[in-house]
């Protein structure tokens, strides 16, 4: 029987927890109520547990993407580089979004968001490592250039996570970029863009911290940090 690593068995941990975390939410749509109660305190409806069971199943899929794409395209992910993502992933859908984090824990979309553009901006200096380890590219990219690319690609992505809430908002009446309060009262002006204007600067934050500091572990001649370089690998069959 095949040992599973620590990386492994954190991804495993995480599995568990969201696959428990669907059969509850399944179980809840079917006894949530439809609309909210003339009279009493607000409740969780069943369109609200619809769309944390796309969350959680879409978490699934996302959590093992990266292992199907690294198989199909025969690269190694580094185990630190995955413990992040899977980190990310926990705190984001489990934590956030499950045990309601997002409501009560204060900044936690902020610290999330500066987490993912360090950790997105990590992710373009390991694929641009593939490519410069590669013996038939004949062109090696410089770090001035690595840098900028890994900012732009985390910054990019950001702003994809912007439109994604932008669009569920507006497809089924959620407040992913709380352009109103919790008592459903729009806000006006630039206190409506406050949170999504937020999310990018911080998104920025955290993939300028990186590019800066990849930058210069490039420019003194240092690979850039061994435990996040993305790896050709030949899998056996």
């Amino acid at each position: 029987m095949k040992k599973l690593r620590w990386p492994q068995w954190i991804a495993a941990f995480i599995f568990v927890s969201m696959g428990i975390s669907l059969v509850f939410t399944i179980f809840e749509i079917f006894t949530a109520p439809v609309r909210q109660p003339v009279k009493g305190p607000k409740v969780t409806l069943q369109g609200d547990y619809i769309f944390l069971l796309v969350e959680i199943i879409l978490g699934i899929v996302i959590l093992a993407l990266p292992s199907i794409l690294a198989r199909r395209f025969k690269f190694q992910i580094p185990g630190l580089v995955y413990i992040l993502f899977v980190i990310f992933l926990y705190g984001a859908i489990y934590l956030g979004t499950i045990q309601k984090f997002y409501a009560i824990v204060p900044y936690w979309d902020k610290i999330l968001h500066t987490f993912s553009g360090a950790m997105l901006g990590a992710g373009g200096f390991s694929f641009v490592s593939i490519l410069n380890a590669d013996e038939n590219v004949v062109m090696k990219m410089k770090p001035g250039f690595i840098a900028v690319f890994s900012f732009c690609f985390a910054v990019t992505l950001g702003a994809f996570w912007e439109v994604y809430e932008y669009t569920f908002d507006g497809l089924l009446g959620l407040n992913m970029q709380r352009f109103m309060t919790s008592s459903g009262t729009p806000l006006v002006g630039r206190a409506a863009l406050a949170d999504t204007m937020g999310d990018i600067i911080v998104d920025i934050v955290g993939a300028l911290a990186i590019a800066i500091i990849g930058y210069f572990a490039l420019k003194k001649g240092r690979p850039w940090m061994k435990q996040f370089e993305f790896k050709r690998h030949n899998w056996k069959k």
